[in-house]
């Protein structure tokens, strides 16, 4: 058996090759062909007409377009402190060997498998004045409560932070669990001999162990900040006015609603930059991991 003809070693990385180039091929003719539309002047179909950089121009002269960066970066700073936050407390109380284990995984995982579109529409009805939250805290006897945050122009950023991070706290938090149960025991027997607070041991010891699991949640997290989309349009439609508008919906909408590719195009292309900024450093410390 161990003396096989190498074709045998050969024979499935062949028969991935077509799909892999597809893939790439297809990927990088995507981003090219918007990174071209993004220099021309196309409106409602392609054009061949070259403007030079006078889309992403007007781009950052729009005042929409600069609202919804602001937007972006107040709701990723939030979302994901928040995440790693809730994400790592829970992983830390379930690593406790509480009883119900399995289902309190579940239950804390199960808002990342539902789709945000259907439950936007919940968080909406439990965040609109009058009902959810509200009619709730009425009906239990304080006629006072108000929460208007998603009618609120100042505040209905936060509105979308608390509804994603509902949804995305799961993940962190399955991903923090494996990543502590991957720390060796003899560690922890070590710090209590040693007398040193647990909460010592996990700010010294644990989380630096954990760095390579941390770096994976920070970039998951971030990628799901930049195409931030289906939460907004499920629980606001980038309202009220354009106070929450963020670059994915401003895209969408310039490009299926007013009929601009190729400002639609530049900010797409200029979506991607955080994004390769983002994995660049990651695929670089992975692939300098593999040659040690």
């Amino acid at each position: 058996m161990r003396n096989r003809h190498p074709l045998h070693r050969v024979i499935p990385f062949a028969a991935l090759l077509p799909m892999a180039l597809t893939v790439i091929v297809g990927y990088l003719g995507t981003v090219l062909w918007s990174l071209r539309i993004s220099l021309t002047n196309s409106r409602s179909f392609p054009s061949d007409t070259l403007v030079g950089m006078a889309q992403y121009t007007r781009l950052f002269e729009n005042e929409r377009w600069l609202l919804s960066l602001h937007n972006l970066a107040l709701y990723g700073v939030l979302f994901i402190g928040a995440c790693l936050v809730i994400g790592f407390l829970l992983a830390v109380f379930i690593d406790q060997n509480v009883t119900g284990e399995g289902v309190l995984r579940t239950i804390f995982l199960y808002p990342y498998a539902m789709s945000f579109v259907a439950t936007g529409l919940v968080w909406q009805w439990m965040l609109t004045p009058g009902n959810g939250i509200e009619q709730a805290a009425h009906q239990f006897g304080f006629a006072g409560f108000s929460f208007d945050w998603i009618v609120d122009q100042d505040m209905v950023m936060y509105t979308v932070v608390i509804a994603t991070v509902w949804q995305a706290s799961g993940l962190v938090m399955a991903m923090m669990l494996a990543g502590l149960r991957g720390i060796d025991g003899e560690i922890w027997k070590a710090a209590r001999l040693d007398g040193i607070p647990t909460w010592r041991v996990y700010l010294s010891i644990v989380l630096p162990m954990m760095w390579p699991t941390i770096a994976t949640v920070l970039l998951l997290l971030a990628t799901a900040v930049v195409k931030l989309f289906d939460a907004v349009v499920a629980m606001t439609q980038g309202g009220p006015g354009t106070a929450s508008e963020v670059p994915a919906k401003f895209i969408m909408d310039h490009l299926f609603g007013r009929a601009n590719i190729a400002l639609a195009s530049a900010g797409a292309v200029v979506l991607l930059v955080p994004v390769l900024a983002m994995l660049a450093p990651y695929a670089y410390a992975r692939s300098r991991k593999g040659r040690a």
